[in-house]
């Protein structure tokens, strides 16, 4: 194995305890779920810090949410792709408020490496946009805008769900407004 493969492998393994306990896991907890020995962890990582903050840099890369975005049937009725975008998106907010919420419990100031936030939100952007382009010719805005503005609508809604909408609620008036049909 590559020693990048090994850095790649020991991250994979790595992100659920991170999540779990923040920079408090051990090198021993790490080894035994990577199934490795600790010497291992630091022929692939300077030290354990090292290893966390490639974890949690991991954990904030859009890709595998924007791969699985991007696997949604575009023959499937709008809102039913609407609906597994919004299922797609809260599970990778999720994941990355589980870790974030573990590294803060643990005692550890954010530092190190840091994705570029703008870059991120336009590429989720620009899949949540393609879920739009079969009704290209039935929309009010373009699929980048209705995407952008359904994005900020699934990031401001998993912050504060005060209204306590369901995602299918959510959708229905995102795509139908918020007036009865006389």
């Amino acid at each position: 194995m590559s020693p990048e493969d090994r850095r790649k492998m020991i991250i994979q393994a790595v992100l659920p305890l991170i999540a779990e306990h923040g920079s408090a896991v051990t090198t021993a907890q790490i080894a035994r779920t990577a199934g490795i020995g600790e010497g291992t962890i630091f022929r692939a990582f300077k030290d354990k810090d090292e290893l966390v903050e490639a974890c949690v840099f991991e954990a904030t890369r859009p890709d595998g949410m924007l791969e699985l975005l991007s696997e949604i049937p575009l023959d499937e009725p709008l809102e039913k792709r609407l609906a597994d975008a919004a299922d797609v998106l809260s599970a990778h907010l999720e994941r990355l408020g589980a870790i974030a919420g573990a590294i803060h419990r643990s005692g550890t100031r954010k530092r190190g490496q840091r994705g570029d936030r703008k870059a991120s939100f336009e590429a989720m952007r620009a899949a949540l946009a393609e879920l739009f382009e079969p009704e290209r010719e039935k929309l009010r805005l373009s699929p980048g805008q209705l995407g952008g503005i359904f994005l900020s609508l699934l990031l401001s809604r998993s912050r504060d769900d005060q209204a306590g909408l369901g995602t299918g609620a959510l959708i229905d008036v995102f795509l139908h407004g918020a007036v009865k049909a006389q």
